[in-house]
């Protein structure tokens, strides 16, 4: 794996560290809803599909 490959998912790994925290967490720990999905829950999903979906780019570049 090429060393800027390496980097960026580190980087992401950091920021994954930092977003999953607790005390990050609890920001967004009030009564309400998205889309009639509790707000907690929505923003635990929303960064892990976009984490995934970073993951994937960064990973299929690697591959070509």
């Amino acid at each position: 794996m090429k060393k800027r490959h390496e980097q960026k998912l580190t980087l992401l790994s950091l920021f994954l560290a930092v977003a999953f925290n607790v005390p990050f967490l609890l920001t967004y720990n009030h009564t309400g809803t998205i889309g009639g999905i509790p707000t907690p829950y929505f923003v635990i999903y929303t960064i892990w599909l976009l984490s995934v979906g970073i993951s994937y780019r960064i990973l299929a570049k690697h591959y070509e």
